[in-house]
């Protein structure tokens, strides 16, 4: 046998030893997933408990009125602003979640600004977000808990948290009340890992964060850290260290016993923001600013696909993304390039219909909020939450005179379809629906 035939033999058996480790790769894979819808299945007999993660942690049900949303003291109700519940109708009677604008005033430029995400693609783009018409579509599937159990407050004994506890209520009351009559699905369990990935564990607190970008995390990750004994001071702690440093455990890392105690068990906090104004604060923090990875991965790509004519020098850094092409990559049925975090929606990264958050605090009066929860949960008494821009602190702040700033270079089309595809978000939260 020569040479040829001897290296033609070795690369035929190595394809075929790659082949198969695929093939054993999948099929392990398979049986891990098996074997663990078995153990969840027979858990009574495992040693523990049965525990429904969908059930609070203990938590008050508060029946002040909630301004025009909740106004039944005995039995708050869903109120939805008038536009909001003919959207909700229309998701329910058509086979399309979103609802586009149709053209009246709009000139011919700006349907040509559309470009790649017009037509059959804004169809495409409908279809993909079937997932809100999946919630609407199962709402009379959950068992939902019957009653919010109290929230531990033993520990507050200053009575100026009292207006914040009262707001604290209504949103939870209000969220509570959403999901109970909108939302959820019957069998989340087999994909539960996905669903806590984002969640930050702090055992000796007692604290469960899911992490919402651009939504007060970085100083968020800061506290947690001071509270599980890793830094003295919030203050102390770099921007590297809270991202690349590893420090703090995420739910995802626990079997199923310890993510099903601690759901049940821990104090469960979301801090979330306008979607409007979160979107534009991710946009220009990782697209205004030199950025290692969002320029080379995100910025190539958009620029790419959605700028005609780009020269040479942008296609290779991409560098100099637009706020208009970013919406059309965001809006894109099929996008060059994946989402990410700091833009994808809340309902999305801490599913807040499934797993009931004892805590819903809000960027907007994040310290006030951060603070108040500090106080629930028995932290230090000199630990507060920090108030300093973690990064491009000459920047101003991005608010809802920044994000008009933006907007202005959009459609209605446009300002419409990103509002379409943060509905759920808004009604989640009670977020004002923006004037588009």
């Amino acid at each position: 046998m020569n040479p040829k035939q001897v290296f033609l033999s070795l690369l035929i058996f190595g394809v075929a030893g790659l082949l198969l480790f695929m093939y054993l790769q999948v099929w392990m894979e398979e049986q891990h997933t098996g074997r663990v819808e078995k153990k969840r299945e027979q858990k009574e007999t495992s040693g523990w408990d049965p525990i429904n993660y969908l059930q609070p942690a203990p938590r008050i049900m508060i029946t002040e009125k909630n301004q025009e949303h909740i106004t039944n003291q005995e039995n708050p109700k869903l109120h939805m602003p008038e536009d909001l519940k003919e959207k909700r109708e229309n998701l329910l009677k058509s086979q399309r979640p979103t609802g586009i604008l149709t053209k009246t005033s709009h000139t011919q430029g700006e349907d040509r600004a559309l470009g790649k995400i017009s037509g059959s693609s804004i169809n495409k783009l409908i279809e993909k977000h079937q997932g809100t018409k999946t919630l609407f579509k199962k709402f009379g599937e959950m068992n939902w808990p019957l009653d919010i159990r109290p929230l531990n407050k033993s520990l507050v004994k200053d009575n100026k948290w009292k207006k914040t506890d009262v707001t604290q209520e209504k949103r939870r009351s209000f969220l509570w009340e959403f999901c109970k009559k909108y939302g959820g699905v019957s069998h989340p369990q087999s994909h539960l890992f996905h669903m806590v990935s984002r969640i930050y564990v702090e055992d000796k607190h007692k604290i469960l964060y899911c992490e919402v970008p651009k939504a007060g995390c970085s100083n968020w990750k800061r506290i947690l850290m001071v509270l599980n004994g890793l830094a003295s001071s919030t203050y102390n702690i770099s921007h590297d260290a809270v991202h690349y440093g590893k420090h703090l455990k995420k739910l995802d890392s626990f079997d199923l016993k310890g993510i099903y105690t601690r759901l049940n068990t821990y104090t469960k906090a979301v801090f979330v923001r306008d979607p409007m104004e979160r979107l534009v604060s991710a946009f220009r923090d990782k697209f205004e600013h030199p950025n290692s990875y969002y320029h080379p991965v995100f910025g190539k790509a958009i620029i790419k696909k959605y700028r005609p004519n780009a020269c040479e020098e942008a296609l290779n850094n991409g560098s100099g993304v637009k706020f208009k092409e970013f919406v059309h990559y965001l809006l894109d049925s099929h996008r060059p390039v994946g989402m990410d975090i700091h833009w994808e929606k809340v309902s999305k990264l801490c599913y807040p219909c499934l797993i009931t958050y004892d805590f819903v605090g809000k960027f907007e009066t994040l310290e006030e909020d951060a603070n108040y929860f500090l106080q629930l949960i028995g932290a230090p008494k000199e630990l507060k939450f920090p108030n300093f821009k973690d990064r491009h602190s000459s920047d101003e702040r991005t608010n809802t005179q920044v994000v008009r700033q933006y907007l202005k270079d959009l459609s209605r089309t446009e300002r419409q379809l990103i509002y379409d595809f943060y509905y759920l978000d808004y009604l989640m939260f009670n977020y004002t629906t923006p004037v588009l």
